[in-house]
């Protein structure tokens, strides 16, 4: 298991389950698997797995009509692991941060918050049951269909580092000039980069959390996303560690992006 402070999971808030894991399966090469009723709602709840492993690597649920009456849109969520749910919740607050859903149980599965940021960038804090016996093999870092990076589009880049360092203990990493957009800040937890942090576009409403979901290839994935309704909004170009990335907008609106070695 991860240490406090890792991302541990990520998940896709969607209006038509259907449609997108369909249009997950086909860029990213997912197998679906309905996992039942496993939410703290007991809604239903749909598992993207990496072929030939059996726990999933990502998850998915419907966003419900009240949900969306309050202002919810398709997103990508993260998970980040703590040892005690109550205790960095309350320190959010503390920190100057929102609480959406205080501390709940999702039976047999763990426990969670719903919190955001001091600028509203929404991220889940996550303390998950652990099964007993050896754990299950889990794909190698970096193989296709695993998150490779994690980035914060942030209202002010240095009042979210420290808010993130004083809640995970987050370091500062190596930090990449971009001109007129400001500084693209790496940042680390238990001495490995971890994602990348930079002031969010003008033209971007909120903040947000992003996720990069690593592809075989960046050009055939491209492909794959224009050819399943999906839509390309930046790239592909390279970045350091001899990687490419795209970002996209799927088909029921939530952003994504995409990361690979090769073109």
């Amino acid at each position: 298991m991860a240490g406090e402070g890792n991302f541990i999971w990520h998940e896709l808030m969607t209006t038509d389950t259907a449609a997108a894991a369909r249009f997950y399966s086909a860029v990213v090469g997912w197998a679906v698997e309905k996992a039942g009723n496993t939410t703290a709602g007991g809604m239903d709840y749909t598992l993207f797995k990496i072929p030939g492993f059996d726990m999933g690597t990502a998850g998915m649920m419907a966003l419900t009509p009240p949900m969306q009456a309050g202002g919810a849109r398709p997103a990508w969520i993260g998970y980040v692991f703590v040892d005690s749910v109550e205790a960095k919740t309350a320190q959010v607050s503390a920190l100057g941060g929102a609480v959406h859903m205080e501390p709940t149980d999702i039976p047999g599965i763990g426990r969670f918050s719903v919190v955001a940021d001091p600028h509203g960038a929404t991220f889940y804090l996550f303390k998950p049951i652990m099964p007993e016996g050896p754990m299950p093999e889990m794909p190698k870092q970096g193989s296709p269909g695993t998150f490779g990076w994690n980035e914060l589009n942030a209202g002010n880049l240095d009042e979210a580092f420290a808010f993130y360092s004083g809640l995970f203990g987050w370091t500062k990493s190596m930090a990449v000039p971009m001109g007129a957009m400001g500084v693209y800040q790496l940042f680390a937890n238990e001495g490995r980069d971890i994602g990348g942090m930079m002031k969010k576009h003008d033209q971007v409403p909120l903040p947000f959390w992003g996720f990069y979901i690593t592809v075989d290839a960046i050009d055939a994935a491209v492909e794959r996303v224009k050819e399943n309704g999906g839509t390309i909004t930046n790239g592909p170009h390279p970045v350091p560690g001899d990687a490419w990335i795209v970002e996209g907008i799927d088909p029921q609106g939530a952003v994504f992006a995409l990361t690979a070695g090769k073109r």
